[in-house]
C-alpha cells in the first residue's frame, strides 16, 4: 500500500520520501532507490521522528509512511504527536498481535481508531468499515471515506496485487489531486516488497518433480492468507494439484502460532495433503497442531532443517504428483530464505 501510493505521487512529480516496513523496512528516496533501514535494536516509534528530520533535510514535499505501532497508546502518540498526516489509510481489520490489539475485531477496530488524526481523511475499504472508525472521526472532526469494491478502475488486480489495496491506493492518490492515468503508470512501476505475493514454477526435490511454489507468508495470519489463497485460486487455477502447506512459526509470535492451530481445528488446511512446520516455534506446536488438524486431516510432519533446499526435499518427500508448495505464516525466517530460493531456482510466474 506504502509502495503504489509512493509510486503514484512521485509520477505525478512530487518529490516523495517514503518508508515501509512490509516484510522489511525500507526508505524509498524521491529518485525511486531503496535502502534497508539497520536496526541496532528493537523497533521503536522514535524512528518516525527521525523519518520526518529526513525528508525535510532532502527537501521532500511529500511523506508516506507505514505506521509501526501495535497498541492503542502507541498508536494515537505516533500519529497524532509525531506524523500528524493529512491522510491516514486502514488496510483492514484482521485478527492479529491480539496480544496487543485485542482479541477480536470489535476490539481491533478500536485500537486502529486510536490513530485517527485531528481533521484527517481516513480511507478504509468499505467492508471493513468499524463504526469504531466513525467514532473516533467524529471525535477529532476527521473524515472516514470508505472505499467499496467496484469503484472505477477497480478490476481484477494481477497476481501479486491485493484488490482492496489497490482500490485504496486508487482512492488516496484521486483525492490527493493525481490524475488517474498517471496513478496507474506510477503504480505498475513500483517495486513490490520483498515478502510480497508471488509464484514459482520448477523442479523439486530429489529426484526433482515439477512443483508451483506460492509465496504467502507474509500474510502472517489465517484471514488474510485465506483471502490471498482464494485470489490466487481465481486467477490462476491450480486444476486440482494437490496443497502442501509450509507454516513458518517464530517462537516471539506465541499468539500467532496460536491462531494457526485454532485455523487447523476450523478447517483452515481441509483440502491440503500436508503441511510442514518449519521455523522455531515450530517444534512446540506440533502436538497440538495434528490434534487440531484431526485424524481425517493432512499428513503433519516437523521439518526441522536451515537449509532451504532440504527444507523443499522434505517437503517434496510427502507431497504427491506435482503439487502446489503454500508458504504461510511468518515472512521473517525461514520463510524469507524459502522464498530467495524459490527465486533462484524457479521460474517466476508472470501473469
Amino acid at each position: 500500500m506504502t509502495r503504489l501510493v509512493a509510486a503514484g505521487l512521485r509520477a505525478s512529480g512530487a518529490r516523495v520520501l517514503a518508508k515501509t516496513t512490509g516484510s522489511k523496512p525500507v526508505l524509498i528516496f524521491p529518485d525511486g532507490t531503496e535502502r534497508e533501514i539497520a536496526r541496532t535494536g528493537p523497533a521503536s516509534i522514535r524512528e518516525q521522528i527521525r523519518l520526518a528530520a529526513l525528508a525535510a533535510s532532502i527537501g521532500a514535499d511529500t511523506l508516506v509512511a507505514e505506521m509501526m505501532s501495535i497498541g492503542g497508546e502507541c498508536l494515537a502518540a505516533e500519529s497524532r504527536s509525531i506524523l500528524r498526516p493529512g491522510t491516514l489509510v486502514v488496510t483492514n481489520v484482521r485478527l492479529d498481535h491480539l496480544d496487543a490489539m485485542g482479541r477480536d475485531r470489535a476490539s481491533i477496530a478500536r485500537t486502529l481508531a486510536s490513530a485517527v488524526p485531528p481533521r484527517a481523511e481516513v480511507f478504509i475499504p468499505a467492508e471493513e468499515a468499524d463504526p469504531a472508525f466513525a467514532a473516533a472521526a467524529a471525535r477529532r472532526r476527521a473524515t472516514v471515506r470508505p472505499v467499496a469494491r467496484g469503484a472505477e478502475g477497480s478490476d481484477r488486480p494481477p497476481l501479486g496485487g491485493f484488490e482492496p489495496n489497490l482500490r485504496l491506493a486508487r482512492a488516496v492518490l484521486a483525492s490527493l489531486g493525481v490524475d488517474p492515468r498517471t496513478a496507474e503508470s506510477g503504480m505498475a512501476a513500483a517495486a513490490p516488497d520483498p515478502g510480497a505475493l508471488r509464484l514459482w514454477r520448477g523442479g523439486f526435490g530429489r529426484p526433482p518433480r515439477p512443483a508451483v511454489c506460492l509465496n504467502l507468508f507474509a500474510a502472517n495470519e489465517p484471514d488474510s492468507s485465506a483471502a490471498s489463497l482464494r485470489a490466487v485460486e481465481e486467477a490462476c487455477p491450480f486444476a486440482g494439484r494437490p496443497l502442501v502447506g509450509v507454516l513458518s512459526l517464530r517462537q516471539d509470535r506465541g499468539d500467532r502460532t496460536l491462531q494457526w492451530i485454532g485455523a487447523a481445528r476450523q478447517g483452515f488446511f481441509r483440502g491440503f495433503a500436508a503441511v510442514a512446520l518449519i521455523g522455531p516455534g515450530a517444534p512446540a506446536a506440533l502436538g497440538r497442531f495434528r490434534r487440531a488438524a484431526g485424524e481425517d486431516g493432512p499428513t503433519v510432519a516437523l521439518v526441522e532443517a536451515a537449509c532451504p533446499e532440504v527444507i523443499m526435499d522434505r517437503v517434496m518427500a510427502l507431497a504427491p504428483a506435482e503439487p502446489v508448495i503454500v508458504g504461510l505464516g511468518n515472512f521473517v525466517g525461514p520463510g524469507e530464505d524459502l522464498v530467495r530460493f524459490w527465486d533462484r531456482t524457479g521460474a517466476a510466474h508472470a501473469g
